[in-house]
Formats: structure tokens, C-alpha cells, sequence
């Protein structure tokens, strides 16, 4: 497994044979099963990867006017595209890079709907439908937690939809197994198959980990096979972004300092957990670190074990224990696993911290820098 010994500055690093791997996977459970599969921008949007991508789906999904040009420019295909909030500065680039729009509400439909015919005849327009049901424990992530504000429940329906609505979009996962999809799949059916025969498509979002080890692939295949018997008038899209660079690379990063107080080292990273990887410290999440063992907070004053520290001001951009095989020192490199998806999209410039270049490994060893960042980065921001 690759050390990264050469690299002395921080950056993330995809793997090529490993992000094929996954899109294999997904091609694969999209053409056994007879859906169409899509990326979702909000996971993954490095589009210097489009061509690869381009091998294996012909699709991608957006929830803003900049993603919808990402999907229309660089995938060279327009975005299904929804959004919580349509404006009227934003709507016209979003029909523009679409083959599909998605309301939120019944009222974003009535407000826009006419416009978006108006624009391009051709995009066809959805409604976002909210289940009242998901396993999603966190609640920051779970989009039918009591009061959301996304989607419209079956009470709040007609029993004619308006004239216009072609298809039902339904998000209520993360990161879950097919089994959480069989169950979720029953609350949708009894809910608002009964608005069935009126559509022409529907989508069932993101959060299917179809990549991960113990994903149960054939069930998935079963489930969305049955459901095609089922209502054969009905398109199936599914959009999963983490699935796509589920393991696919890592983000490298050099010990700075270390410091110690009250008997617990913390080794002080050249990369920050809220600038770099907001997702271990919102979720949370707990990454794996190459070559160390995860311990309880409590064993944070063992031999070589350290919390690990991110170079913001913030008090809390700060995660730990682990243990390594050997003392720590200054400028040991240290390789947090699986660290492609939601990150490069979701990085800041807080702080003007240095911000880690993205790299590819491509599959004859070579790595390839994609992007470098520097001070003009960050000061453009505050442009």
C-alpha cells in the first residue's frame, strides 16, 4: 500500500482503478436492474474525472444553477436538477442545462412551471414528495425529520396532480443498504402509489452505498426489478453520490507540531477536520488513519497514541485518539482513508489555511496534480 513518501505537502489523491471499480459496480446494478443511475454533484463533482465517468453513465444531478452548468458544459449532458428553492435570477440557467426540474413544493411548481415550458418545452418537471419516513440517524442528515423542509407529504396532494408533473422525487437515505430501501419502499408505495399512473418517472435520490463491501447488491437488483413489474409505466432514477468515490482516495497530510496537555498528545496537522473534512465533525464521522489503530477518548494518554489536530483557530478542528506504531515526529505523513467524497465539495478557505491540492493516481502509478492552490485563491473568494 502506498506510503506517499515523495509528497511533503497536503493533498487529496483519487485512484483511478478504484473509482472504476465503483463505477463498474454501478453500471452494473443499472443495467441488470433497468434503472438509470446518475452522480449527484452535492458528493462529488471533480470534473476533470467526467471523462471516466462518461465510460460507464450518461447522467448527472444538480441542486443549483452553478451544478446544472458543472452537468451542461463539462458532463456534456443536461443536469436533472432539483433544487429547495428555485429564484427568478437562477431559474432560466437551470432550464437551460436541464432535462429535468424538480420542485419542492406545489407552490416553487405553480410559481415556475408555465416559465420553464416557456423556455424549453422539452425539460420535464417533477415534484419533490416527502415519505414521513427514514432510517437516517442523524439528524442533520435526515430529510424527513419532523418539520422538514423538503418535499410535500401525500395529505397535502391532489388526487389529479396538476397538469405538467411527470414524475416524484424521493430522498429519505445516507450511506444505507438495500434492506433500509425495502423498508423505506413500502412507506413510499403506501403513500402515493396511487398518483402511480400519472407519472412518467420517479426518482429515489441518493444515499443507496451500492459500493460498499457488504452492500447487498443482488437485493437491490430484486427489489427494483419487482418494482418495474409492479408500475412498467414508470422510468426508475436513482442519483447516489457517495457511492461513486465510496474509498476511492485519500487525503495526505504532514505532522507540523506536537503538543501536549494534561498527559494527552496532539499532533498538529498541516490539513483541518473543518476545512478539509467538515463531515468528521459534523456526522460524526470517524475516519480511518493509515498504519493506526482508533481508540476511546479515554486512552488518549497511552504510548503513541495522539488526538489529531487541524491548523484552523477553531477550538474543536480537532479529532482523536489514535495510536501508531511508533512515536509520531515532525513532518511524518499522515493518510486519512476514504477521504474523496462530500470533501472536495464541501472544503473552505477558512482561516486562509493552505488548502490541499487534488491529485489523481492514474492506473500506470503516475500521480497527476489536477489542481494547486495558492494565495489567489483564497483572496478571489473575498473578491
Amino acid at each position: 500500500m502506498d506510503t506517499f513518501e515523495n509528497i511533503s505537502t497536503p493533498i487529496y489523491i483519487v485512484e483511478e482503478k478504484l473509482l472504476r471499480r465503483n463505477l463498474s459496480v454501478i453500471s452494473d446494478v443499472a443495467s441488470r436492474a433497468g434503472v438509470e443511475i446518475i452522480l449527484a454533484f452535492k458528493a462529488f463533482a471533480l470534473w476533470k474525472t467526467f471523462p471516466i465517468f462518461r465510460e460507464y453513465i450518461n447522467a448527472t444531478t444538480a441542486s443549483s444553477s452553478f451544478e446544472a452548468k458543472l452537468a451542461f458544459e463539462e458532463f456534456g449532458t443536461p443536469a436533472h436538477t432539483y433544487s429547495p428553492a428555485y429564484t427568478d435570477d437562477s431559474i432560466d440557467d437551470i432550464v437551460r442545462c436541464s432535462s429535468h426540474v424538480t420542485f419542492n413544493s406545489l407552490s416553487q411548481f405553480e410559481t415556475y412551471f408555465e416559465r420553464v415550458k416557456a423556455l424549453d418545452a422539452s425539460v420535464s418537471c417533477g415534484i419533490r414528495v416527502n415519505p414521513e419516513y427514514s432510517e437516517v440517524g442523524t439528524m442533520l442528515y435526515n430529510p424527513c425529520a419532523p418539520g422538514t423542509r423538503f418535499g410535500v407529504s401525500a395529505c397535502k396532494l391532489p388526487e389529479i396532480l396538476p397538469e405538467g408533473i411527470d414524475g416524484f422525487h424521493c430522498h429519505c437515505h445516507c450511506e444505507s443498504g438495500a434492506d433500509v430501501f425495502r423498508r423505506t419502499l413500502v412507506h413510499i408505495e403506501e403513500k402515493f402509489s396511487r398518483w402511480f399512473s400519472q407519472l412518467k418517472w420517479i426518482n429515489f435520490g441518493g444515499g443507496h452505498l451500492m459500493t460498499r463491501d457488504d452492500y447487498d447488491i443482488d437485493l437491490m437488483v430484486e427489489i427494483l426489478r419487482s418494482f418495474r413489474c409492479r408500475y412498467p409505466n414508470l422510468r426508475i432514477i436513482l442519483e447516489p453520490g457517495s457511492a461513486f468515490a465510496w474509498q476511492t482516495g485519500v487525503l495526505v497530510s504532514q505532522v507540523v507540531d506536537i503538543v501536549e496537555d494534561n498527559g494527552i498528545k496532539t499532533a498538529i496537522l498541516n490539513v483541518s477536520f473543518t476545512c478539509h473534512m467538515p463531515d468528521c465533525l459534523e456526522m460524526p464521522y470517524q475516519p480511518v488513519v493509515r498504519g493506526a489503530k482508533s481508540l476511546p477518548m479515554e486512552k488518549a494518554v497511552e504510548e503513541n497514541t495522539y488526538r489529531l489536530g487541524g491548523n484552523s483557530c477553531l477550538s474543536g478542528d480537532f479529532l482523536g485518539a489514535w495510536r501508531f506504531e511508533k512515536p509520531l515526529k515532525v513532518g511524518d505523513r499522515v493518510i486519512f482513508e476514504d477521504m474523496i467524497h462530500y470533501t472536495t465539495v464541501k472544503t473552505t478557505m477558512f482561516n486562509g489555511v493552505e488548502h490541499p491540492a487534488i491529485g489523481m493516481l492514474k492506473n500506470d502509478g503516475e500521480l497527476t496534480v489536477l489542481r494547486q492552490f495558492c494565495y489567489e485563491d483564497y483572496k478571489n473568494r473575498m473578491d
